[in-house]
């Protein structure tokens, strides 16, 4: 019997593990034979360390499933329940599954519709998928598919497609990791014209303090607005990896929304309460802008400088826009304070535009001088929305990857990032490289290929 305390202790700090499937019911045991009907449900029962696993299927969800109601918003699922540090609560897929979230029956009129409102810290969501948000709205508003302000989550592997919502959208909180997520053809057609003008891939707009977020190997296409858009960023934001194209376009070819691939800083009318006492300085590495209505990279009228480096960019309106502000002056200026290094530029009437070359760095660039298609083996757009590898990573594709003796090869300037051969190659791929010259697995830990 003196065993037994601490028998009982032990057994008591076991994780559980909870399941939620489409043919549910909340009133269930919630294990595995008789799961929950709703994430909702699944986050009642778990404590920190505890996984609630998603079977796969269709959820349809209805608007009697909207959790919480306040003012103007309507969280279909409202994860409020936080983890805790090396306890997160993990929602995420079934092994081998497909949860996907239909909302395309929750219409409250004139409300914002949020499929996940995400305010808790130390959450996992990894595997799910949203469809079919929608805005019911004719005056500026927007619905979301994700939407976090909590600090220390980790999303992945999410899909947000074929709705009229924010693929992902981060309005507070630090320390999020979001990866290997991908938004694509979302489109409102209902607010201010249907020309889907607030309908990112992803948005990210910490507030004061809201530091350490990053984006990694993302996808956003087709929609209606930007690919990326962090505006109104109080704090620096890392995009790595990531990519984007044919945003601000209907899959027919129509104009929507802005349109621009990365839209990195500015403040907008933020700057009518005040800026930033430090403006935020934000990282764009190894990411590809290709095809987008209007810029592929756009530094947005930042009053400030971003770095740069190993980016790559096809067939965009403009390839790189480095607008500036001067807000002493109110007025727009050639960009400056960038760091600018190892970027690739084809395929554009406008390849660098809006540069203050003398105030900034540019070091190991080709902004399409002297090439051809012929240094590239494809530059065919459609390569990158293949579908993702087994483990989630960003599929293998020949796309704007140097030919053996194209003009990027060996072309930029040594730094920090690892490399093949004599230097650096321009842009965001290496030559020989099977996978990307530098790649982030799950562990966070830096390793070369």
């Amino acid at each position: 019997m003196r065993f037994l305390l601490p028998l009982l202790l032990a057994s008591a700090a076991h994780a559980a593990t909870w399941y939620v499937a489409p043919d549910g019911d909340d009133k269930a045991r919630g294990d595995k034979p008789h799961p929950f009907a709703t994430v909702q449900k699944g986050q009642a029962a778990a404590a920190p360390g505890d996984t609630v696993i998603l079977r796969g299927g269709t959820y349809a969800m209805k608007d009697s499933m909207i959790a919480h109601r306040e003012r103007i918003w309507a969280y279909v699922t409202f994860l409020d329940k936080s983890g805790k540090p090396g306890k997160p609560i993990t929602y995420r897929a079934e092994t081998g599954e497909k949860p996907v979230f239909d909302l395309s029956a929750i219409k409250p009129p004139g409300i914002r519709v949020h499929a996940f409102e995400v305010e808790g810290s130390y959450l996992v969501l990894d595997g799910i998928a949203v469809t079919g948000v929608q805005v019911t709205a004719t005056q500026h508003t927007q619905s979301i598919c994700f939407s976090n302000t909590g600090s220390n989550n980790r999303y992945e592997r999410l899909q947000m497609h074929d709705g009229m919502g924010i693929g992902f959208y981060l309005s507070g909180g630090s320390n999020n990791l979001v990866v290997d997520c991908d938004a694509w053809n979302n489109y409102d057609p209902v607010s201010e014209g249907g020309r889907g003008g607030n309908v990112d891939g992803f948005g990210c707009h910490p507030k004061r303090g809201d530091t350490g977020n990053v984006f990694r190997g993302c996808r956003a296409w087709l929609n209606s607005d930007d690919g990326f858009d962090c505006i109104s960023a109080w704090e620096s934001i890392r995009f790595e990896n990531c990519w984007s194209l044919q945003n601000g376009k209907s899959p027919e070819g129509k104009s929507l929304g802005d349109g621009n691939g990365f839209k990195i800083g500015g403040f907008g009318l933020e700057a009518v309460r005040g800026l930033p006492r430090e403006i935020p300085r934000h990282t764009v590495i190894r990411c590809v802008a290709a095809s987008n209505k209007s810029s592929g990279f756009y530094a947005n009228h930042h009053p400030g400088g971003s770095d740069w480096t190993h980016n790559s960019a096809f067939g965009n309106r403009a390839n790189f826009n480095f607008l500036g502000r001067d807000f002493t002056e109110d007025r727009d200026i050639p960009g400056k304070d960038h760091n600018i290094r190892n970027n690739l530029s084809f395929g554009s009437r406008n390849e660098l535009s809006q540069i203050n070359r003398e105030a900034c760095q540019l070091a190991g660039n080709i902004f399409g001088e002297g090439l051809t298609e012929k240094d590239f083996v494809s530059l065919d757009v459609k390569l990158l929305t293949a579908p993702r590898q087994p483990d989630g990573s960003l599929p293998e594709t020949d796309f704007m990857k140097p030919k053996p003796k194209g003009k990027m090869v060996d072309a930029g300037e040594k730094g920090s990032e690892p490399f093949t051969g004599r230097a650096p190659d321009a842009g965001a791929f290496e030559l020989g490289d099977d996978r990307r010259a530098a790649e982030i697995p799950r562990d966070g830990k830096r390793v070369i290929r």
